[in-house]
Order: C-alpha cells, then sequence, then structure tokens
C-alpha cells in the first residue's frame, strides 16, 4: 500500500508540523537541552549501590522485610539524590533514599 492510498482526501502538500504543535524532545534547542538536563539529573544513579543489586529487594510485596534494601541504601552515597527524586516524582513504590512509600508519605506530610 503506498503512501498516497493512506492519505485519502488529504492534499499531497499538506503537513502537521510537530514543533508547532508542541510535540515533546522536537525541534527546538530548548526541548534538547530538557532532555540532556533530565539525564544529568539521573546520573547519580550510576554511583547507586542498589543498581548493582537485586532489584526485588527494594520492592518487596506488601508485609515484605525491607531491612536488606534499607541496609543497602544506609551505606549509598547517593542516597541523599535518591530519596530527592523520588519526593520530586511522586515515587508510590519501593524503597528510595532509605525510606519506605509510607515513611515517604510522612516526611512529606511534615514538610
Amino acid at each position: 500500500m503506498g503512501i498516497h492510498e493512506n492519505r485519502a482526501g488529504v492534499p499531497d502538500d499538506w503537513h502537521v508540523d510537530p514543533i508547532q504543535l508542541g510535540v515533546p524532545g522536537v525541534g527546538s534547542s530548548a526541548s534538547r537541552t530538557t532532555v540532556a538536563d533530565d539525564e544529568n539529573q539521573l546520573a547519580w544513579q550510576a554511583d547507586s549501590l542498589c543498581a548493582q543489586t537485586d532489584p526485588e529487594a527494594f520492592f518487596p510485596e506488601k508485609g515484605g522485610s525491607t531491612r536488606d534494601a534499607k541496609k543497602i541504601c544506609a551505606s549509598c552515597d547517593v542516597r541523599a539524590q535518591c530519596l530527592e527524586y523520588a519526593l520530586q516524582n511522586d515515587e508510590r513504590f519501593g524503597i528510595w533514599g532509605g525510606l519506605s512509600e509510607r515513611e515517604r508519605r510522612k516526611l512529606r506530610k511534615r514538610a
């Protein structure tokens, strides 16, 4: 099936400008900068101890132990960045920055 068969009734010179529509990540240098900034903001993850261990420890089933994950977090150099990320992004599952979802929720209420 040719391209023109899919465009029945649409003029050949008609197109949609994704930049004008504001499609994220398309076109402007500002959108490219935003993507680069996002990558820089997550660079701390490369230094995280959890990235070198079993992720299941950080996402225990309801009622499961969080002890092992919190023990790893306690000695992690990027614990503060991890917790900040979880709070800013409203992470609702798992151990982030050494805190469970319930502990992060309590922390938010105190702030």
